[in-house]
């Protein structure tokens, strides 16, 4: 996935979720508005469109869930009867207004009536009694299931209190992940669903199919009985999770220094370096360099990676310096269609990031990588703008110094191979950045001929002419200037928040290993098979009880925790993820509780865990729950 200008769909779709936030903005929705919302963004996670229908009881089931609902058996069977065939859009958002979701006080009320001891917790014998005997029954393995999801069950007792949390949590983030995909697709929500348009017209639907009398009958009789006894409530919950597993790991304050990286006697070594960048995309997606490392012979190396020091301006804080860089290195194969997984960068010392060992002669691929965990989006952006031109008092234009101090920064970071200078492939590299186009051979040779250049290579003062030019051409309009500097990673205070520059050193002991930066894309793809098969070879693995299709497998690395998913059904799964328990983490989502869906036969990486502060100790801790 490279960088580039978005396609005119893409670019219609942003105008058209910019309009809508406009109008949201200017007329805030009603809350009957926000109902039918939150009941297309249900539909659509089951559903293509809304002339698709509702044709059976596992369907209406999982819809409701994705809406924040827990139906149980009773529910469902008292709106799919018999004589019902289908249900279409306007009858799920009548069920949807006659089911509200289950409270979390209506949960505790429901457990308080088995806590004799009234501690909070259940003793499995009286939970497993309870659910199998009264009311609607559960089989023996739905309680199983039950009694064994991690962190709420202990020596034998249930503790209902975590299991509320856990429950609320889920069907907060279940209706906050159907809503951001429906905000991400703006096709599906200018989509016309059922009666209900944009503009919710205020006629009543059509009324829900009616069951037949002995279902009634059935149904008013088993509703009093859910109004006297909330175990309804508790049933349907409790089958929202199939299965859970979860990880304890515990790292003591600076454990880094524990496994640090030792250089080898390197003085008759051949080296060579490249830099690079890594840029926080406005999705919150990270872009970066990648290359192709060619290796004559077999040879010892030695592979380092660190944030690249730039020019300190006082007051300027450098926040890339405290980012975490990774090197993933695969090597090409004529018989694999796809470069395999060789070695990581996983040895620290201080912000040097490391490996040692023996290549063979061939091509390889390095990958540069960062977990995300604190290369972030700003949390109050800035709001002043720092000046970047001037006129003197003849009126000529010149670049202010904070400018052209920030200017040679991003000189510094396109100068790939650090000799002060700027080939057509740097500079193409800026050029992809600011404009999403490189810099074509017609166009280079105009720059050569109007700036200052050395072995037709631009210096650094003919790129600070060649922006005092685009300055020129608009009259001091900084328009296109800032393109360039957000494009760069910097903030309208001019500091370097949304990108970490860095560099490359490769030491080989019987050859000079050769490098080049070949493209610039986004860190998934290739980069998350690689994570993923590193995960897997050297992590600890756990399957989901009675699940042995749903393996998580988590990985720690001095500073960092990674876990991934691997999903062997022909099914997709969700899984729930919660991390409330965590000591002094911070993790690449931003959220302490989130739900993230594995596609069939597929492997993801769902979260990496840094601590906030390594002084400090740092525990994660993660369960992982299978949800229904």
């Amino acid at each position: 996935m490279a960088s580039s200008a978005g396609s005119d769909g893409d670019i219609a779709g942003q105008k058209s979720m910019v309009s809508e936030n406009l109008r949201t903005k200017k007329f805030p929705l009603t809350e009957e508005e926000i109902f039918y919302k939150h009941c297309r963004a249900a539909y659509l996670t089951l559903f293509k469109s809304s002339l698709e229908n509702i044709i059976s009881k596992d369907q209406l089931c999982l819809v409701l869930q994705h809406a924040g609902r827990s139906p149980s058996r009773a529910t469902v069977d008292k709106y799919w009867t018999p004589q019902t065939a289908k249900l279409n859009f306007d009858d799920f958002c009548i069920i949807l207004k006659k089911e509200k979701p289950t409270s979390k006080a209506e949960l505790l009320k429901s457990f308080k009536q088995l806590d004799v001891n009234e501690d909070g917790c259940i003793s499995h014998t009286d939970l497993y009694k309870f659910l199998t005997e009264s009311g609607e029954k559960m089989t023996p393995e739905e309680v199983n299931a039950v009694m064994n999801l991690a962190d709420v069950n202990v020596d034998g007792r249930f503790d209902y209190m975590k299991f509320c949390k856990l429950y609320k949590t889920t069907n907060e983030q279940c209706v906050k992940t159907t809503l951001e995909k429906l905000e991400l697709n703006s096709k599906l929500r200018r989509q016309q669903f059922g009666s209900h348009m944009e503009e919710f017209p205020g006629r009543d639907p059509s009324p829900v199919p009616k069951p037949s009398p002995r279902a009634r009958r059935k149904s008013d009789q088993e509703a009093v009985s859910i109004k006297g006894d909330t175990r309804c409530s508790l049933l349907s919950s409790a089958r929202k999770f199939k299965a859970s597993v979860s990880f304890t790991i515990t790292m003591d304050a600076n454990s880094h220094r524990n496994s640090k990286l030792t250089e080898p006697n390197i003085k008759d070594w051949q080296c060579v370096q490249s830099k690079g960048c890594f840029f926080l995309e406005a999705s919150g997606e990270i872009t970066s360099h990648q290359y192709k490392v060619h290796i004559a012979q077999r040879s010892t190396v030695h592979v380092t990676v660190k944030p690249l020091t730039l020019s300190h301006v006082a007051g300027k804080p450098s926040p890339w310096l405290s980012v975490d860089t990774a090197l993933y290195i695969l090597k090409e194969n004529e018989n694999q269609a796809e470069p395999q997984l060789v070695c990581f960068t996983d040895l620290r010392n201080r912000e040097v990031f490391g490996w040692t060992g023996e290549l063979g002669p061939g091509i390889y691929w390095l990958l540069p990588a960062t977990t995300g965990c604190r290369l972030r989006r700003e949390a109050k952006p800035v709001t002043e703008e720092a000046q970047l031109v001037c006129r003197d008092e003849t009126g000529e234009l010149f670049l202010t110094e904070e400018f052209r101090s920030a200017l040679s920064d991003v000189f510094d970071m396109i100068d790939l191979d650090g000799n002060g200078l700027l080939s057509l492939e740097e500079y193409s590299f800026l050029e992809l950045r600011a404009s999403g186009e490189r810099c074509d051979e017609d166009a280079w040779a105009i720059c050569r001929e109007n700036f200052d250049t050395k072995k037709n290579e631009l210096t650094r003062q003919g790129f600070m002419d060649l922006n005092l030019m685009e300055a020129s051409d608009r009259a001091g309009d900084p328009s296109d200037l800032w393109v360039t500097l957000h494009s760069m990673g910097y903030s309208k205070a001019l500091e370097l928040t949304q990108a970490c520059p860095f560099i490359i050193n490769i030491h080989g002991e019987k050859c000079k290993p050769r490098i080049k930066a070949i493209t610039m894309e986004a860190c998934s793809g290739q980069l998350e098979k690689a994570i993923c098969a590193c995960v897997l070879s050297k992590g600890e693995a756990k399957l989901m009880d009675g699940h042995e299709s749903v393996t998580v497998h988590m990985y720690s690395c001095d500073i960092w925790i990674t876990s991934v998913i691997e999903n062997k059904s022909d099914n997709k799964v969700i899984v729930h993820v919660n991390n409330e328990l965590s000591r002094n983490c911070v993790n690449n989502r931003g959220l302490a509780v989130f739900a993230v869906e594995v596609g069939p036969r597929s492997t993801m990486v769902c979260q990496h865990v840094m601590p906030l502060n390594e002084e400090q100790e740092w525990q994660c801790h993660c369960v992982y729950s299978l949800l229904a």
